[in-house]
């Protein structure tokens, strides 16, 4: 009788967690690998913003740096409450020492900086619109797609900044 109860307590603990379970496992693998990398790539921005705060010497690109720090730490936010509902999970952290961009920009200062940062910013926001484009039209989860699609406009404004600052000459060697 004692065994019973048990197995029949242990099947109902785990009908209860089976909607949790399910949800963790609904998202496809594409949209899981979505989800990382638009978090690593928010926290490599805002890095990258704070570099620029602390390294650059153009006031233009010491604004851009302000910028991507406000922006992709208020879209890493968002991205983790969406994470949270959908019972995924995004990185918290970068190890900055792997990360390309940051690596190319660590002994950087002044001029050298400046033009090394906006090449960094136009390339990587170049290839991130691409992917977040990708997502918000062929993404399988209704709210990534829309993250997605939201989230463009402020990344395609890093972009039209990062250009102009390189048109106003900041990148010629």
């Amino acid at each position: 009788m004692q065994m019973k109860t048990i197995m029949t307590g242990l099947c109902c603990l785990a009908l209860c967690c089976t909607p949790v379970f399910a949800q963790g496992g609904t998202l496809s693998k594409s949209d899981q690998a979505f989800l990382k990398m638009a978090a690593e790539t928010d926290m490599t921005e805002a890095h990258m913003g704070q570099m620029a705060q602390d390294q650059a010497s153009e006031q233009g690109v010491k604004d851009l740096g302000q910028a991507l720090i406000q922006d992709h730490t208020k879209d890493y936010n968002t991205l983790s409450q969406l994470a949270t509902k959908l019972g995924a999970t995004i990185p918290n952290g970068i190890d900055a020492s792997k990360v390309a961009p940051i690596r190319s920009l660590e002994h950087l200062k002044g001029k050298s900086f400046d033009r090394r940062f906006i090449h960094e910013s136009v390339t990587g926001h170049e290839k991130v619109i691409a992917a977040y484009k990708k997502q918000s039209e062929h993404g399988d989860n209704a709210d990534i797609k829309a993250y997605a699609t939201q989230a463009l406009p402020t990344l395609e404004d890093h972009l039209h900044k990062s250009e102009d600052l390189a048109k106003q000459g900041k990148m010629a060697s």
